[in-house]
């Protein structure tokens, strides 16, 4: 249930991260939606465990996900812009 879980919440915070940063070299469709989300949450449990605030074993919940989804879109759009 965990994985199916995490893609939920991956693909929940995908799309809130997708309305929150605006730009034209969003990825589209389900699927690159639900892997940002999911790549969101890796990024913000990283992140948080590195920095102190989660202990090991501790994810990131929705806002996590959400904060790590809008980090890896703005790198997303900044990767793509220089290939253009």
């Amino acid at each position: 249930m965990g994985i199916i879980w995490t893609i939920i919440i991956g693909f929940i915070a995908g799309l809130i991260a997708k309305f929150i940063t605006p730009g034209d070299n969003e990825p589209s469709g389900f699927i690159l939606t639900t892997i940002l989300g999911i790549v969101g949450a890796f990024v913000a449990t990283w992140l948080g465990q590195a920095l102190g605030w989660y202990s090991a074993g501790e994810g990131a919940g929705l806002i996590g996900a959400i904060v790590g989804a809008i980090i890896v879109l703005v790198i997303w759009g900044m990767v793509s812009k220089k290939r253009a």
